[in-house]
């Protein structure tokens, strides 16, 4: 069994489903006890990095505009006023509880082989520093999110992970794990607590959309596991309705999907 007691650093993905209402607008309460308990676990001595989505959803309230909008240009405005949005929010919740953040914005280019060593040595200081890395895909000037609709956070969050040398990997969305079928569809459908190897099998029964409200699905949730595999880290999925449920993860309550990286199970 894994001792979960003992993952130090630690990322943790929280999704645009996660961070808002169903109307679009934040959940101020969901945000403010996620932030409450990473601190917490933070001072518990773990090393937290936050891979964070909604920044377009956060610029599209601050902007009044209502639909999710078709456009790239408009998306890219709507995530570049989210994203100072998201920080301003982030930097005083945390505040609160004495500890500093700091800002990541990434794409996929900037984690090329040639550039990659640039965001290692940014992270591992500002973890030293004793501050928590807040990491989004720069969707500003990256469009490749915004226009293919692949839920790239997913991938960046297992990509960050492996660059960070983590020991976890937790992706909280609006479902409790890896259904055997799609619990949306099927009232029988079983949660599969954990996920030794990832087969052809697992890879099938992933397919369907997340929530309307972003734009991952559990394909990519499978993606972001190969990529945590090959690097020798575990995964774990899990619903983000209730962030308090993070204590469950390093009491080593079971809770979610574990994707484990050596196929324990």
């Amino acid at each position: 069994m894994i001792d979960m007691t003992k993952k130090k650093r630690v990322v943790v993905k929280v999704g645009t489903s996660t961070l808002t209402h169903s109307t679009g607008l934040l959940n101020i309460r969901r945000v403010e006890q996620l932030v409450k308990t990473l601190a917490d676990l933070q001072n518990a001595g773990h090393e937290i990095i936050l891979v964070s989505s909604g920044a377009v959803g956060l610029g599209r309230a601050k902007l009044g505009i209502k639909e999710r909008p078709k456009d790239t240009p408009t998306r890219q405005a709507c995530a570049a006023v989210g994203q100072c949005e998201l920080m301003y929010l982030y930097d005083n919740l945390f505040s609160e509880y004495s500890l500093n953040v700091a800002q990541l914005l990434l794409t996929k280019y900037i984690l090329l082989e040639d550039r990659k060593i640039n965001v290692q040595n940014a992270l591992n200081r500002i973890i030293e520093l004793g501050s928590i890395p807040i990491v989004n895909e720069n969707d500003t000037v990256s469009i490749d999110e915004l226009e293919l609709e692949m839920g790239e956070n997913d991938s960046l969050a297992a990509n960050v992970a492996v660059l960070a040398g983590a020991d976890l990997l937790i992706i909280m969305s609006d479902i409790e794990g890896l259904f055997d079928k799609d619990p949306h569809k099927y009232d029988d459908a079983e949660l599969i607590p954990v996920v030794p190897e990832i087969t052809e099998e697992i890879k099938a029964i992933a397919g369907g959309a997340g929530s309307s409200l972003g734009t991952g699905g559990m394909a990519t949730k499978i993606k972001a596991a190969e990529i945590c595999k090959n690097g020798g880290i575990d995964l774990i999925i899990m619903n983000g309705r209730d962030p308090r449920h993070l204590y469950k993860v390093f009491e080593n309550k079971p809770i979610g999907t574990l994707f484990t990286a050596n196929g324990e199970v």
